[in-house]
């Protein structure tokens, strides 16, 4: 019986999660949890895009107004630095996507705690980026306390919408900047400018965003 372990959310639904999230990232001090949980998986696509290219990750720092390091030796530097919006982004669409299987759920949140637990033991070297990531870690584990599989699955599709809301905002900031960030290292390296690199992230969220929407159930009525 599909409905048993579907957990697409309707339309109505979806517009719903989607305003939850927009607001929850635009809310003063509730907000920076999931702006580290952005950050997180933003330093994580370029950890991963750095051993997938053959170099090694020393180790990751996160900051609390959302920022965050990478620090790597080796691989391929273009990659590298592309990874991190590009990543994140597709993230927080995978999560969107696992959150719409109702059956493997728990599987799912436990899964993505264990993974920033294990970024917590191998890459953070400093307090704060140790504290960042224990919070991320109860943010996935602490739901699993909840009977209710229904609303573990809606928190989760509400977690991986802000990701990508996260991932769409933050490479704007890099317009604003002067000689630094991800999109000034491409442009030092390709010789493209920097705002056609955020311009390819901005549409890669987007595109995220909408792979989402395409998820929704249009037979659905009201989501229950």
């Amino acid at each position: 019986m599909p409905s048993v372990v579907s957990a697409t959310p309707s339309r109505g639904r979806f517009m719903l999660e989607l305003l939850v999230a927009f607001l929850l990232t635009r809310l003063p001090f509730i907000s920076i949890p999931f702006k580290w949980l952005e950050s997180y998986f933003h330093e994580l696509s370029h950890g991963i895009a750095a051993l997938l290219t053959g170099g090694i990750v020393s180790h990751i720092q996160l900051f609390p107004n959302g920022a965050g390091l990478c620090f790597s030796q080796g691989g391929i530097s273009m990659v590298i630095a592309y990874a991190g919006y590009f990543g994140a982004a597709l993230w927080g669409y995978v999560i969107f996507l696992l959150a719409t299987k109702r059956s493997s759920i728990r599987f799912t949140l436990g899964l993505l705690g264990l993974t920033v637990a294990a970024s917590l033991v191998f890459w953070a070297r400093d307090i704060l980026t140790i504290a960042i990531l224990l919070v991320l870690t109860i943010l996935f584990l602490l739901p699993l306390k909840l009977k209710n599989s229904s609303v573990l699955n809606t928190l989760l599709r509400i977690l991986g919408i802000m990701i990508i809301l996260n991932a769409m905002a933050s490479p704007m900031v890099l317009l604003g900047l002067s000689g630094q960030g991800d999109a000034v290292m491409l442009a030092q390296l390709t010789w493209i400018p920097a705002w056609i690199w955020v311009m390819t992230w901005l549409l890669f969220s987007g595109l995220m965003l909408w792979l989402c929407w395409q998820k929704v159930d249009y037979n659905k009525g009201v989501s229950k």
